[in-house]
């Protein structure tokens, strides 16, 4: 029994492997080539899918952006909405939106057709952007002011969800953007 026992250092005796079969070869050289094409198409689809928007990063402390998005609230409230301020931007401007535990703050009310440049950024913990019934969705990180020109095309009422677990209240950050005509 002591003869047959060997660790993984040393070679088992005898032919442990063989030739990979051709048919094996022909399905990794497959794989192979599909990941490659797959990894050729990344720029196609960042730049035509749609799906990871371009925008404008900047490193920012946790006080700064408040303070910024608190004179935004100042300047452009028109009112409240379960304690949350609305506020409503000429177009062109620079909104921001603040993803803090366990809410979106504040409520936006942008013009449909008009182009904006939405500031995001937290000061706590990691947040996720989901707007709903759009298909958009962007990390909102700590230290991180994250912005991207938006231009809404419909008019309504759409959420925003937080798709990163936040702690305890996650399940009640829902915030909300009003789009006019």
């Amino acid at each position: 029994m002591k003869d047959k026992m060997h660790s993984g250092i040393v070679a088992p005796v005898g032919i442990w492997w063989t030739d990979i079969p051709k048919q094996e070869k022909i399905w990794i050289t497959i794989a192979f080539v599909w990941c490659l094409i797959l990894f050729a198409m990344m720029p196609f689809w960042h730049i035509k899918g749609g799906q990871n928007p371009t925008g404008i990063r900047g490193k920012v402390t946790a006080q700064d952006y408040y303070e910024r998005t608190e004179r935004f609230v100042e300047d452009y409230k028109i009112g409240e909405e379960n304690g949350i301020p609305v506020v409503e931007p000429p177009p062109g401007s620079d909104v921001y939106l603040l993803g803090r535990m366990w809410q979106w703050y504040p409520v936006l009310k942008l013009k449909k057709g008009k182009e904006y440049i939405l500031h995001m950024s937290s000061p706590d913990v990691n947040h996720g952007f989901s707007l709903h019934p759009m298909n958009i969705n962007f990390q909102v990180v700590p230290g991180y002011d994250y912005a991207l020109r938006v231009e809404p095309k419909e008019a309504g009422d759409f959420r925003i969800i937080c798709n990163e677990f936040c702690g305890i209240g996650h399940h009640m950050m829902v915030g909300k953007i009003l789009v006019v005509d």
